[in-house]
Protein backbone atom coordinates (compact mmCIF):
# COMPACT_ATOMS: atom_id res chain seq x y z
CA UNK A 1 0.00 0.00 0.00
CA UNK A 2 1.50 3.46 -1.01
CA UNK A 3 2.74 5.58 1.96
CA UNK A 4 0.15 8.43 0.71
CA UNK A 5 -2.63 6.18 1.24
CA UNK A 6 -1.81 5.02 4.88
CA UNK A 7 -1.54 9.03 5.39
CA UNK A 8 -5.17 9.38 4.39
CA UNK A 9 -4.69 13.27 2.59
CA UNK A 10 -4.18 14.61 6.39
CA UNK A 11 -0.29 15.07 6.51
CA UNK A 12 2.15 16.76 3.93
CA UNK A 13 4.40 14.41 2.45
CA UNK A 14 7.11 14.76 -0.30
CA UNK A 15 6.04 13.37 -3.41
CA UNK A 16 9.19 10.55 -3.45
CA UNK A 17 8.14 9.58 -0.13
CA UNK A 18 4.53 9.23 -1.05
CA UNK A 19 4.67 7.15 -3.87
CA UNK A 20 7.00 4.61 -1.05
CA UNK A 21 5.06 1.37 -1.19
CA UNK A 22 4.14 -0.69 2.53
CA UNK A 23 4.76 -4.20 2.96
CA UNK A 24 3.74 -4.16 6.41
CA UNK A 25 4.03 -1.63 9.99
CA UNK A 26 4.96 -2.44 13.20
CA UNK A 27 6.61 -0.33 16.32
CA UNK A 28 9.20 -3.74 17.27
CA UNK A 29 12.30 -2.66 15.35
CA UNK A 30 12.99 -6.84 15.76
CA UNK A 31 9.96 -7.41 14.05
CA UNK A 32 11.22 -5.49 10.73
CA UNK A 33 10.96 -6.94 7.53
CA UNK A 34 12.02 -5.34 4.07
CA UNK A 35 9.50 -2.79 3.10
CA UNK A 36 8.09 -1.76 6.73
CA UNK A 37 7.08 1.11 7.98
CA UNK A 38 8.82 1.58 11.60
CA UNK A 39 7.09 3.54 14.18
CA UNK A 40 9.43 5.32 16.51
CA UNK A 41 7.00 5.53 19.58
CA UNK A 42 8.62 7.40 22.71
CA UNK A 43 7.76 6.00 25.77
CA UNK A 44 8.46 6.14 29.43
CA UNK A 45 10.95 3.34 29.34
CA UNK A 46 12.48 4.10 26.06
CA UNK A 47 12.67 6.24 22.97
CA UNK A 48 11.70 4.30 19.75
CA UNK A 49 14.18 7.02 18.22
CA UNK A 50 17.20 4.82 19.51
CA UNK A 51 16.16 2.03 17.39
CA UNK A 52 15.92 3.64 13.87
CA UNK A 53 19.36 2.80 12.68
CA UNK A 54 18.24 -1.19 13.69
CA UNK A 55 15.24 -0.69 11.89
CA UNK A 56 16.46 0.27 9.03
CA UNK A 57 19.32 -2.12 8.49
CA UNK A 58 16.36 -4.83 8.70
CA UNK A 59 14.52 -3.50 5.78
CA UNK A 60 12.51 -0.12 6.76
CA UNK A 61 11.48 1.89 4.00
CA UNK A 62 10.17 4.82 6.62
CA UNK A 63 10.24 5.96 10.13
CA UNK A 64 6.94 7.52 11.65
CA UNK A 65 8.05 9.19 14.64
CA UNK A 66 8.15 12.99 16.40
CA UNK A 67 10.16 15.99 14.37
CA UNK A 68 12.62 15.10 17.46
CA UNK A 69 14.02 12.28 15.73
CA UNK A 70 14.97 13.65 12.31
CA UNK A 71 18.35 13.57 13.50
CA UNK A 72 18.31 9.32 14.09
CA UNK A 73 16.55 9.31 10.53
CA UNK A 74 19.13 11.24 8.82
CA UNK A 75 21.46 8.91 9.97
CA UNK A 76 20.68 5.72 8.97
CA UNK A 77 19.33 7.05 5.91
CA UNK A 78 15.77 6.60 5.82
CA UNK A 79 12.59 8.82 5.30
CA UNK A 80 10.74 10.19 8.05
CA UNK A 81 7.36 11.07 8.11
CA UNK A 82 7.31 13.44 11.41
CA UNK A 83 3.87 13.62 13.47
CA UNK A 84 3.64 15.27 16.58
CA UNK A 85 1.63 12.41 17.81
CA UNK A 86 3.10 9.66 16.24
CA UNK A 87 1.11 7.32 18.56
CA UNK A 88 -2.01 7.98 17.50
CA UNK A 89 -0.85 8.39 13.61
CA UNK A 90 0.29 5.17 14.16
CA UNK A 91 -2.98 3.77 15.17
CA UNK A 92 -4.74 5.50 12.30
CA UNK A 93 -1.89 3.92 9.29
CA UNK A 94 -2.39 0.52 10.91
CA UNK A 95 -6.58 1.09 10.36
CA UNK A 96 -5.54 2.56 6.64
CA UNK A 97 -3.83 -0.63 6.17
CA UNK A 98 -6.02 -3.54 7.40
CA UNK A 99 -8.65 -2.10 6.49
CA UNK A 100 -11.53 -4.38 6.86
CA UNK A 101 -13.18 -4.88 10.40
CA UNK A 102 -16.29 -5.80 11.95
CA UNK A 103 -19.76 -3.88 11.20
CA UNK A 104 -20.90 -3.32 14.63
CA UNK A 105 -17.90 -3.01 16.96
CA UNK A 106 -18.35 -1.68 20.87
CA UNK A 107 -16.20 -0.51 23.49
CA UNK A 108 -16.39 -1.16 27.15
CA UNK A 109 -14.45 1.00 29.64
CA UNK A 110 -14.12 1.21 33.50
CA UNK A 111 -11.34 -0.13 36.63
CA UNK A 112 -13.83 -3.44 37.12
CA UNK A 113 -15.88 -5.50 34.89
CA UNK A 114 -14.56 -5.09 31.42
CA UNK A 115 -13.99 -8.52 30.65
CA UNK A 116 -17.04 -9.43 31.67
CA UNK A 117 -19.52 -7.11 30.14
CA UNK A 118 -17.53 -7.82 26.67
CA UNK A 119 -17.86 -11.70 27.25
CA UNK A 120 -21.44 -11.50 28.16
CA UNK A 121 -22.53 -9.05 25.17
CA UNK A 122 -20.77 -11.74 22.63
CA UNK A 123 -23.09 -14.21 24.61
CA UNK A 124 -26.66 -12.21 23.97
CA UNK A 125 -25.37 -11.43 20.23
CA UNK A 126 -24.88 -14.87 20.00
CA UNK A 127 -28.14 -16.35 21.16
CA UNK A 128 -29.58 -13.89 18.88
CA UNK A 129 -27.85 -15.45 15.46
CA UNK A 130 -25.40 -12.76 15.34
CA UNK A 131 -21.59 -14.02 14.39
CA UNK A 132 -20.36 -12.33 16.94
CA UNK A 133 -16.45 -11.90 19.15
CA UNK A 134 -15.19 -10.26 22.46
CA UNK A 135 -11.50 -9.18 22.86
CA UNK A 136 -9.80 -8.31 25.93
CA UNK A 137 -8.26 -9.93 28.98
CA UNK A 138 -9.28 -13.50 28.18
CA UNK A 139 -7.79 -12.72 24.69
CA UNK A 140 -9.86 -13.19 21.46
CA UNK A 141 -13.59 -15.60 21.61
CA UNK A 142 -14.99 -16.03 18.10
CA UNK A 143 -16.23 -18.75 16.41
CA UNK A 144 -13.06 -20.12 14.58
CA UNK A 145 -10.66 -18.32 16.35
CA UNK A 146 -7.98 -20.61 18.93
CA UNK A 147 -8.25 -18.25 22.70
CA UNK A 148 -4.93 -16.31 22.19
CA UNK A 149 -3.34 -14.47 24.61
CA UNK A 150 -4.30 -11.46 26.70
CA UNK A 151 -5.38 -8.43 24.34
CA UNK A 152 -6.33 -5.88 26.68
CA UNK A 153 -3.93 -3.69 25.58
CA UNK A 154 -2.45 -4.55 22.02
CA UNK A 155 -0.25 -3.20 19.91
CA UNK A 156 -2.26 -1.09 17.64
CA UNK A 157 -1.03 -3.09 14.68
CA UNK A 158 -1.95 -6.09 16.46
CA UNK A 159 -5.37 -4.76 16.82
CA UNK A 160 -6.49 -3.62 13.40
CA UNK A 161 -4.89 -7.21 12.13
CA UNK A 162 -7.33 -9.15 14.37
CA UNK A 163 -10.10 -6.68 13.54
CA UNK A 164 -9.61 -7.56 9.64
CA UNK A 165 -9.25 -11.27 10.39
CA UNK A 166 -12.36 -11.56 12.45
CA UNK A 167 -13.92 -9.60 9.81
CA UNK A 168 -12.44 -12.04 6.84
CA UNK A 169 -14.32 -14.72 8.64
CA UNK A 170 -17.68 -12.99 8.73
CA UNK A 171 -17.77 -12.24 12.37
CA UNK A 172 -19.73 -8.86 12.04
CA UNK A 173 -19.94 -7.83 16.06
CA UNK A 174 -17.15 -7.49 18.35
CA UNK A 175 -17.36 -6.35 21.58
CA UNK A 176 -13.83 -5.48 22.97
CA UNK A 177 -12.47 -3.85 26.56
CA UNK A 178 -10.70 -0.22 25.99
CA UNK A 179 -8.52 0.14 28.96
CA UNK A 180 -7.28 3.16 30.14
CA UNK A 181 -3.59 2.15 29.16
CA UNK A 182 -4.81 1.44 25.99
CA UNK A 183 -6.83 4.58 25.92
CA UNK A 184 -4.20 7.31 27.08
CA UNK A 185 -1.48 4.79 24.50
CA UNK A 186 -3.90 5.76 21.38
CA UNK A 187 -3.54 2.22 21.17
CA UNK A 188 -7.32 1.69 19.70
CA UNK A 189 -7.66 4.72 18.11
CA UNK A 190 -9.19 4.07 13.96
CA UNK A 191 -11.70 1.41 15.28
CA UNK A 192 -15.00 2.33 14.16
CA UNK A 193 -17.35 2.35 17.54
CA UNK A 194 -20.94 2.14 17.04
CA UNK A 195 -21.20 2.58 20.93
CA UNK A 196 -19.21 2.59 23.78
CA UNK A 197 -20.10 1.31 27.62
CA UNK A 198 -18.81 2.82 30.89
CA UNK A 199 -18.86 0.30 34.31
CA UNK A 200 -17.44 2.39 36.89
CA UNK A 201 -14.19 3.95 37.77
CA UNK A 202 -12.26 3.37 41.25
CA UNK A 203 -8.66 4.49 42.43
CA UNK A 204 -6.59 2.06 40.48
CA UNK A 205 -3.74 2.68 38.38
CA UNK A 206 -2.28 5.59 39.90
CA UNK A 207 0.85 4.08 39.07
CA UNK A 208 0.95 5.02 35.36
CA UNK A 209 -1.90 7.79 35.41
CA UNK A 210 -0.38 9.65 38.14
CA UNK A 211 -4.18 11.64 39.43
CA UNK A 212 -7.60 10.00 39.25
CA UNK A 213 -8.31 13.32 37.78
CA UNK A 214 -5.57 11.97 34.40
CA UNK A 215 -7.19 8.47 34.98
CA UNK A 216 -10.68 9.77 34.40
CA UNK A 217 -9.82 11.72 31.49
CA UNK A 218 -7.83 8.55 29.97
CA UNK A 219 -10.92 7.00 30.19
CA UNK A 220 -13.14 10.05 29.18
CA UNK A 221 -11.13 9.87 25.40
CA UNK A 222 -13.58 6.86 24.55
CA UNK A 223 -16.59 9.39 24.62
CA UNK A 224 -14.91 12.71 23.59
CA UNK A 225 -12.52 11.51 20.99
CA UNK A 226 -13.25 8.02 19.87
CA UNK A 227 -17.04 7.47 19.92
CA UNK A 228 -17.85 9.02 16.77
CA UNK A 229 -20.05 11.97 17.46
CA UNK A 230 -23.98 10.85 17.53
CA UNK A 231 -22.69 6.94 18.74
CA UNK A 232 -24.45 5.97 21.52
CA UNK A 233 -22.92 6.30 25.00
CA UNK A 234 -23.83 3.42 27.59
CA UNK A 235 -23.59 4.33 31.07
CA UNK A 236 -23.71 3.44 34.60
CA UNK A 237 -25.98 5.71 36.62
CA UNK A 238 -24.98 4.56 39.49
CA UNK A 239 -21.04 5.06 38.94
CA UNK A 240 -19.54 8.04 40.47
CA UNK A 241 -18.62 9.58 37.30
CA UNK A 242 -21.97 9.21 35.58
CA UNK A 243 -22.40 13.33 35.53
CA UNK A 244 -19.25 14.43 34.04
CA UNK A 245 -19.16 11.78 31.73
CA UNK A 246 -22.81 12.29 30.59
CA UNK A 247 -21.39 16.06 30.05
CA UNK A 248 -19.35 15.40 27.89
CA UNK A 249 -21.67 13.23 26.01
CA UNK A 250 -24.55 15.51 25.56
CA UNK A 251 -21.58 17.71 23.91
CA UNK A 252 -20.80 15.33 21.30
CA UNK A 253 -24.20 14.48 20.82
CA UNK A 254 -24.40 11.14 21.85
CA UNK A 255 -27.37 9.47 22.64
CA UNK A 256 -26.58 8.38 26.64
CA UNK A 257 -28.56 5.00 27.46
CA UNK A 258 -27.89 4.73 31.06
CA UNK A 259 -28.13 1.18 33.02
CA UNK A 260 -28.59 -0.12 36.39
CA UNK A 261 -29.67 0.76 40.12
CA UNK A 262 -31.57 4.47 38.92
CA UNK A 263 -30.84 3.48 35.21
CA UNK A 264 -33.46 5.52 32.69
CA UNK A 265 -32.92 3.22 30.25
CA UNK A 266 -31.99 -0.45 31.41
CA UNK A 267 -33.23 -0.24 35.43
CA UNK A 268 -32.26 -2.47 38.22
CA UNK A 269 -35.95 -3.10 40.07
CA UNK A 270 -35.08 -5.88 42.63
CA UNK A 271 -32.36 -8.35 42.92
CA UNK A 272 -32.99 -11.71 45.19
CA UNK A 273 -29.90 -13.64 45.98
CA UNK A 274 -30.66 -17.70 45.50
CA UNK A 275 -28.46 -20.61 46.52
CA UNK A 276 -27.67 -21.29 43.35
CA UNK A 277 -27.29 -17.37 41.50
CA UNK A 278 -29.73 -14.55 41.58
CA UNK A 279 -32.94 -13.01 40.27
CA UNK A 280 -33.64 -9.99 38.70
CA UNK A 281 -36.15 -8.19 38.11
CA UNK A 282 -35.62 -5.53 35.23
CA UNK A 283 -37.48 -2.57 33.59
CA UNK A 284 -36.66 -2.16 29.66
CA UNK A 285 -38.09 0.57 27.58
CA UNK A 286 -40.90 0.43 30.33
CA UNK A 287 -41.75 -2.73 30.42
CA UNK A 288 -41.12 -4.99 33.38
CA UNK A 289 -38.97 -8.65 32.79
CA UNK A 290 -37.85 -11.29 34.89
CA UNK A 291 -33.88 -12.83 34.48
CA UNK A 292 -32.86 -15.61 36.00
CA UNK A 293 -28.81 -16.20 36.27
CA UNK A 294 -26.35 -18.01 37.96
CA UNK A 295 -23.64 -15.29 38.23
CA UNK A 296 -22.87 -14.90 41.92
CA UNK A 297 -22.80 -11.23 43.24
CA UNK A 298 -24.31 -7.91 42.71
CA UNK A 299 -21.38 -6.47 40.76
CA UNK A 300 -22.53 -9.05 37.68
CA UNK A 301 -25.76 -7.91 37.77
CA UNK A 302 -24.89 -4.51 36.66
CA UNK A 303 -22.14 -6.22 34.32
CA UNK A 304 -25.19 -8.25 32.93
CA UNK A 305 -27.54 -5.25 32.44
CA UNK A 306 -24.30 -3.09 30.78
CA UNK A 307 -24.13 -6.09 28.15
CA UNK A 308 -27.94 -6.02 27.38
CA UNK A 309 -28.05 -2.15 26.95
CA UNK A 310 -25.00 -2.52 24.97
CA UNK A 311 -27.23 -4.84 22.60
CA UNK A 312 -30.19 -2.51 22.89
CA UNK A 313 -27.91 0.44 21.81
CA UNK A 314 -26.58 -1.70 18.56
CA UNK A 315 -30.30 -2.12 17.52
CA UNK A 316 -31.39 -5.72 18.89
CA UNK A 317 -34.91 -6.14 19.90
CA UNK A 318 -35.33 -5.78 23.36
CA UNK A 319 -37.79 -8.36 24.41
CA UNK A 320 -35.42 -10.72 22.71
CA UNK A 321 -31.67 -9.68 24.15
CA UNK A 322 -33.79 -10.06 27.64
CA UNK A 323 -34.22 -13.84 26.95
CA UNK A 324 -31.26 -14.33 25.98
CA UNK A 325 -29.42 -12.49 28.78
CA UNK A 326 -30.77 -15.28 31.04
CA UNK A 327 -29.00 -18.78 31.82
Amino acid sequence: MRLSKLADGSMYLSSDVAEIDIAGLTSDSRAIKPGFLFAALPGSNTDGARYIADAAKRGACAVLAPPSAAAAANDAHIPLIADENPRRRYALMAAAFYGAQPETVVAVTGTNGKSSVVSFTRQVWQRLGRRAASMGTLGVSAPGFTPGPSLTTPDPADLHKMLAALAKEGIDHLAFEASSHGLDQYRSDGVKLKAAAFTNLTRDHLDYHGTEAAYFASKARLFDELLPSGGVAVLNASATHFEPLSEICRRRGHRILSYGVGGCDVALVELARLTNGQSLEIKVAGETHHVDTGLVGDFQAENLLCALTLANACGENAAAAVQALGG
